[in-house]
């Protein structure tokens, strides 16, 4: 079974990942995979480097991710330079994991701007983690050293609430404890498995 999951910035989405892959959910992380296909060594760094130049790296030879920031998020055609080069490696990766997980697993793809990129579609669930934006800012706040007006811009620059909710096939609320967050994924997992 194929999951989709997102929810915004503080909304508790890693924590949920976590509790899933705890439960022997294969877990794939967007995030992380976009970091591997551009360690150092790989063909995909060699790749940013031939398009953006030898500016974009460490002197330790890694990817210099703030350089990079600076030179793509202003402008829109290296943005898309960027994402032309890693997006297709970690489709490829994504697709390679999903054929590797254990027969009858229910693989979650840990996506963070799945509502934004319009292919929740392509899931057989898709698990949306809400909590409310001023639960999202206080987390910001306390536990990221945010001040509120970073956090929020981050929330801003996301899809709004009601873009989340309106994929999802489950809702993981995450204003309680970690408890009751516990207590509400394992209720969501044993309905996906049934």
């Amino acid at each position: 079974m194929r999951v989709g999951l997102t929810g915004g910035i503080a909304s508790g989405k890693s924590s949920v990942a976590r509790i899933l892959a705890e439960q022997g959910a294969v877990v794939i992380d967007a995030d992380q995979l976009a970091r591997e296909v551009v360690e150092r060594g790989t063909p995909g760094l060699a790749r940013v480097v031939e398009a953006f130049g030898p500016e974009v790296l460490t002197p330790e030879g890694d990817l210099d991710r703030p350089a990079v920031g600076r030179l793509v998020f202003g402008d829109e055609e290296k943005r898309r330079v960027l994402e032309g080069i890693v997006h297709p490696l970690v489709f490829e990766r994504y697709a390679e994991l999903e054929q590797n997980a254990p027969e009858g697993a229910v693989v979650v793809h840990d996506i963070p701007l799945l509502a934004e990129s319009g292919r929740a579609e392509g899931f057989d669930a898709v698990l949306v983690v809400d909590a409310p934006p001023e639960l999202q800012i206080e987390r910001m706040l306390r536990d990221r050293g945010m001040t509120r007006e970073d956090a929020e811009a981050r929330i801003a620059a996301q899809a709004t609430r009601e873009q989340r909710l309106a994929i999802a096939t489950h809702v993981i609320e995450n204003t309680g404890t970690l408890a009751e967050l516990e207590a509400r994924v394992l209720e969501v997992l044993a309905d996906l498995r049934d």
